[in-house]
């Protein structure tokens, strides 16, 4: 809708509008409604590459996949990288607000120690850790190593350990389903974030070069490049099924109270 229709029909609408005082809710609602539109971005990429395009580049010839894969990907994977960092970026930035609210009502209430510091610093502290041990695994992409049912099993259990241990270190009574259910849901965001950065875009990169001087130059591609595009399939894969779970403690965080008080 163009901006002078938008104006008009809140001037219409101007009788029934009643917009929240001071600053905190615009700000807080303009955080959440960028988190909406990034994640939507990213997730959305997500599933793409992993229904759409994986299968499609299956199906090309070396010639065709050296002239669409190069331009295609260097694309999507902007946004893909970009949309990534912005969901998490406004997503922590929304959730430290309720971690201190949460913490300063912890504190009213009589509750002395309440303090954002475990909260956030236990949630850098197990997710990244997360992030390390899950890519320890794909190292060896040997064996079982190289098996995505495998992979699939490893990353169900260090999240599921993570998870229970976030809750064990955060339950104190003041903390609330809203922090904690984000504490999960947003942790498992950091940690597909980290693929997306560390593994998905460091090794694609070179991917994407390699493929467009085999297609321009002839030369051949590298020796270790199969087995680096199965890794970044793999981790994108595994971030495929984690944003199912995200989905889900995101969505409980605010409608289905499942944790704290």
């Amino acid at each position: 809708m163009p901006t002078s229709a938008m104006l008009t029909f809140l001037i219409f609408l101007n009788p029934l509008v009643h917009l929240p005082e001071g600053f905190t809710p615009t700000f807080q609602i303009l955080l959440r409604w960028v988190h909406f539109l990034a994640g939507i971005t990213w997730i959305g990429l997500l599933y793409f590459f992993n229904l759409v395009n994986v299968p499609l580049m299956k199906e090309l010839d070396p010639a065709t996949k050296g002239k669409v894969m190069p331009p295609l990907m260097t694309r999507a994977l902007w946004w893909f990288r970009m949309s990534a960092a912005l969901t998490v970026l406004a997503g922590l930035i929304y959730w430290g607000q309720v971690v201190a609210t949460d913490a300063q009502n912890g504190q009213t209430q009589g509750f002395a120690g309440a303090s954002s510091g475990m909260a956030m610093g236990s949630f850098f502290l197990i997710w990244t850790i997360v992030w390390g041990v899950l890519y320890a695994c794909l190292l060896p992409g040997k064996g079982i190593f190289d098996k995505g049912a495998f992979i699939g099993v490893v990353y169900a259990v260090v999240v599921a350990v993570a998870a229970w241990l976030y809750l064990s270190l955060n339950t104190h009574g003041w903390e609330s389903n809203r922090l904690l259910a984000i504490g999960i849901g947003g942790g498992i965001g950091w940690v597909m974030l980290l693929n997306v950065w560390g593994v998905i875009w460091r090794i694609q990169k070179r991917l994407i070069q390699w493929t467009r001087d085999n297609a321009t130059n002839g030369t051949p591609m590298p020796d270790k490049a199969k087995a680096m595009a199965r890794q970044a399939f793999l981790v994108s894969r595994a971030n495929a099924f984690l944003s199912v779970a995200l989905l889900f403690f995101m969505g409980a965080a605010s409608h289905y109270p499942m944790f704290g008080k």
